[in-house]
């Protein structure tokens, strides 16, 4: 079964720090590069960190760049992102995917496998 499930969501003060982490079930996902989006309340699901099939290359966009890494391990078939300096614009739910492309992904219509999301609050 072919399955991401997130974890390490919760509420935090602004400045603070999480780290979520997305399990893969099947090794397929190995071959696959993956990303990180969240989706607030009434808003569309946006890109936050995407990184290639092999670990090297890796995207942010601006408003979370210098704050947040994605790191994988394709060993144990696990991505991981780090979020500090957290604010709470940052408050949404979080979802982890993946897309069958070799370089960081962008696009989210390239994403054919989606977790269940996460929810991250960040209280000011």
């Amino acid at each position: 079964q072919r399955q991401l499930v997130e974890s390490g969501g919760g509420l935090v003060q602004a400045g603070g720090s999480l780290r979520l982490s997305c399990a893969a079930s099947g090794r397929m996902f190995e071959n696959f590069a993956m990303g990180w989006f969240r989706q607030a309340p009434g808003r569309e699901r946006v890109l936050v960190a995407a990184i290639s099939r092999n670990g090297s290359s890796t995207f942010y966009p601006d408003s979370v760049k210098g704050r947040f890494t994605i790191s994988r391990d394709n060993a144990k078939i696990t991505v991981d992102l780090q979020m500090n300096i957290l604010k709470p614009e940052d408050t949404a739910v979080y979802y982890c995917a993946a897309s069958p492309t070799t370089a960081p992904a962008i696009d989210v219509s390239t994403y054919q496998y989606w977790g269940q999301g996460t929810q991250v609050t960040v209280s000011s």
